[in-house]
């Protein structure tokens, strides 16, 4: 068994599931017969997903779980409810990012908090109880993803992305660190680093463009901007890999894009 077939009927949680990437990566997963379990704090988008799913007769199944990933008490009981149903996770893919319009100079204290608590705590807690949940159980072959960005490999003129680019800078950094502990337990479970250019259709890039619609009307209608779905189709060329190999880092970038 290989490619995406071996992850038939097991199990992967997408935080950020509601819109954007994260829906588009669930989708693509319950298509090839996972199930998904999709969190958010706004769940009846995901619900409403999962019944437009399940209409198209698809392979796998979408479940909402509502989660505030600035609470670490509602992370883990978002674990807790996985692993009651379905035993526990085989998969984190950890999506969901935040971002503010604002600078180095004038950005406010509690936004950057917010990014810091979304951006980088909670994709560190999701990872330390999905790693939990997989050795509990022997699973040597999962993978845990991490939607990160060009930003966490190179910084634009952009002064309203610098506070998100450091946080995406510590994501390229724990995503190694990941790795290595790994490696030093003999585990074959596997690390990835997804890290796409600007996306069209993002709920991300209207937070920081300080709801500027021009500026978003201009970025999605640039024949730079990446598509949800070309990031739902990396997500699955990493899973779908053989088990023997470790697909670390996967930069995606149109062919227009200079930088």
């Amino acid at each position: 068994m290989s490619g995406m077939e071996r992850w038939m009927n097991r199990v992967a949680l997408v935080t950020g599931a509601s819109v954007g990437i994260g829906k588009e990566i669930s989708k693509a997963l319950v298509e090839h017969g996972m199930i998904v379990y999709g969190c958010a704090r706004d769940v009846d988008k995901i619900k409403s997903h999962s019944e437009e799913l399940k209409s198209q007769s698809a392979k796998g199944s979408l479940h909402a779980v509502k989660c505030d990933l600035r609470n670490e008490e509602e992370i883990l009981s978002m674990f807790a409810e996985i692993k009651r149903n379905h035993g526990g996770v085989d998969v984190c893919i950890n999506n969901a990012g935040l971002n503010f319009h604002g600078t180095l100079l004038n950005g406010n204290t509690n936004h950057w908090k917010n990014v810091l608590d979304v951006n980088v705590l909670a994709l560190s807690i999701c990872t330390r109880e999905a790693v939990k949940q997989m050795m509990e159980r022997n699973v040597d072959d999962g993978h845990i993803i991490h939607i990160n960005s060009l930003s966490g490999y190179r910084i634009t003129p952009y002064a309203r992305t610098h506070f998100y680019a450091g946080t995406k800078c510590m994501v390229t950094a724990l995503g190694e660190c990941l790795r290595q502990e790994l490696r030093e337990l003999g585990s074959h479970i596997r690390v990835t680093r997804l890290s796409p250019a600007y996306v069209r259709d993002t709920e991300l890039v209207i937070r920081s463009s300080g709801g500027n619609e021009e500026l978003v009307r201009n970025l999605n209608a640039s024949e730079k901007a990446l598509e949800l779905a070309d990031v739902a189709d990396m997500v699955v060329y990493a899973l779908a890999a053989p088990p023997h190999v470790e697909i670390n880092d996967i930069l995606v970038r149109t062919t227009e894009q200079k930088s």
